[in-house]
């Protein structure tokens, strides 16, 4: 878009069924702009039609001005309003998204069951295909030169700037990124956008350098959000990588001033996770009098078969008691058989989202997670506590090692990796906590023979951990989930069970993630169990780990 004439004239790329024209328009009127535009393309009045920008997202009245001060030089594309018989479903498969569609079978494993984004786009009713516009060949094409120029520009940036090279070099003979490289990575192309564009780059060039680095280095590419680069920049909630060095740059260079408001996604906490009350439709619930009957027989019952029974068929009451703020911490009250029945935690999770969900840790984890984690462990700066799990997890301990280490078996070892590659975020007005400390609040060792009372009471944290009873960490005969004051055995006969069965009691009890460990279990929530996905707020940590171990060639 460039200014012609007059201060208020404008002269705007348009296209509508594979031909270009220059439209000539006096101010920025969403509605003048489609009476021009049906002039210079012959459209009849009476046809409907509407706006795409350069991404392929539709341009409304409210954001066309918004638009044209935010982006320079977009080619803008008509499209016609058809009806719902006249853009049939089958032919609208297409996508836009510039997002890898990798083949890879771990990839291909651990991606959620669900439609792709750009083609829940394409699909919806309320819209045409718009492939009867716009050739399939020139939409490839846009999108390939869009990704290509982004791709060169990142790389031209990285061959002109100090460090670039090195930047080139390691990633060209590893394939992949560590992440101090990534933190030298993001400080080049913030400089140099800095230097281009001043102290505050527009979105779309951030978006531009965004796209340009999962491009050049596809190892770091989100397979789980839309476009693979949020981590690095997300125009929706202006965060990522980006973003944050954008905003410390900012208020070094502006002493004493805010450098701005973060805004919040709309995709936050409260649409997700495990205080969201779902709706969750069984067969066979027990309601009135009868529930009441049930639940009277529970407080007595020592039929295991019924016991098991009975709270299947009250499930839907107990969802209705937990996700009540006055009455949800009188849950184990009411079924005490929480406290004594192992495996009633892992019913009440698969009531909630199928046998599927709830076998995905366990299935996961040491066939496509395990190995990737320790190796990406291994780029962590060292401390002799993370050595020596990682020697843990690789099970080969240093005899020499530190004694007051926990020495945990290999599989929770790994696990508790994660609190090194997602380590607590310390956020403005939380009370930092180390590393070691966040570990603490994942599992506990507590030696047979001594009493379990301290571990239980009113006193006691609500956010649930696992308590390991045994001779040493190493040998555990006995898992229990610590929470609220309470001790609910696992059924657990293994270290691993015994997280996934940590992970489901926040669901099945409605807790929020402790705090320090938010990450870690978002990260677990989306990537392997594939809760939530697109819907939870996660950080570029999570989004970054996630890219690296599923792009990761680790054989496992």
């Amino acid at each position: 878009m460039c200014s012609c004439g007059s201060s208020t004239a404008m002269l705007f790329k348009v296209q509508y069924k594979g031909k270009k024209k220059y439209v000539k328009l006096n101010g920025a009127s969403h509605s003048e702009f489609l009476k021009e535009a049906k002039i210079k393309f012959s459209i009849p009045n009476e046809k409907d039609i509407y706006v795409l920008d350069d991404t392929g997202t539709e341009v409304d009245e409210e954001v066309f001005s918004d638009i044209l001060e935010e982006k320079t030089d977009i080619l803008w594309t008509i499209v016609d309003t058809l009806s719902v018989t006249d853009s049939p479903a089958s032919s609208c498969t297409d996508t836009m998204s510039l997002s890898s569609r990798s083949s890879e079978s771990d990839t291909f494993l651990m991606s959620p069951k669900r439609q792709h984004i750009d083609d829940t786009f394409l699909m919806s009713p309320k819209r045409p295909c718009i492939d009867d516009d716009i050739p399939k060949s020139q939409k490839s094409q846009h999108i390939d030169d869009s990704s290509s120029q982004a791709k060169e520009l990142v790389k031209r940036v990285l061959e002109q700037k100090p460090g670039g090279e090195k930047i080139l070099k390691e990633y060209a003979t590893k394939g992949e990124m560590k992440d101090r490289t990534r933190r030298e990575l993001v400080n080049i192309v913030v400089a140099d956008m800095l230097e281009k564009y001043g102290s505050a780059p527009p979105k779309d060039k951030r978006t531009q350098y965004a796209l340009g680095i999962v491009t050049l280095f596809p190892a770091l590419k989100d397979p789980y959000s839309k476009k693979g680069y949020e981590h690095f920049f997300d125009a929706d909630s202006n965060e990522g990588y980006i973003a944050w060095k954008l905003k410390n740059t900012q208020r070094e260079l502006s002493s004493g001033r805010s450098s701005g408001v973060r805004r919040r996604s709309s995709q936050t906490s409260d649409s997700s996770g495990p205080e969201l009350e779902r709706k969750v439709t069984k067969e066979q619930q027990l309601e009135g009098d009868q529930c009441c009957e049930a639940i009277s027989l529970l407080k007595h019952s020592t039929d295991k078969e019924q016991i098991f029974m009975k709270m299947r068929a009250t499930f839907q009451h107990r969802q209705k008691l937990i996700h009540d703020p006055e009455r949800c911490s009188t849950v184990v009250t009411v079924f005490p058989r929480f406290l004594d029945t192992k495996g009633l935690v892992l019913q009440d999770f698969e009531l909630l989202f199928g046998a599927e969900t709830s076998s995905k840790f366990l299935e996961k984890w040491g066939t496509l997670l395990k190995a990737k984690v320790i190796e990406q462990a291994k780029n962590l700066s060292k401390t002799p506590h993370l050595d020596y799990l990682i020697q843990s997890a690789d099970e080969n301990p240093d005899e020499d090692g530190d004694e007051e280490v926990p020495g945990w078996d290999s599989d929770m070892a790994s696990v508790l990796l994660l609190v090194y590659l997602l380590p607590p975020s310390g956020k403005k007005g939380a009370v930092k906590i180390s590393i070691r400390e966040a570990v603490d609040r994942v599992v506990k060792f507590h030696k047979s023979g001594r009493s379990l009372q301290e571990h239980s009471g009113p006193a006691q944290r609500r956010q649930p951990y696992i308590l390991a009873v045994g001779i040493t960490r190493k040998n555990i005969h006995d898992y229990y989930i610590a929470m609220d004051g309470e001790l609910l055995p696992c059924k657990a006969g293994s270290s691993l069970s015994a997280f996934d069965e940590l992970f489901k009691t926040h669901y099945v009890f409605g807790i929020s993630y402790d705090q320090a460990l938010n990450s870690l279990y978002t990260f677990v929530q989306t990537t392997v169990y594939n809760i939530d996905v697109g819907l939870s707020r996660e950080t570029p940590r999570v989004k970054d780990l996630r890219a690296k171990l599923l792009n990761s060639s680790c054989d496992v």
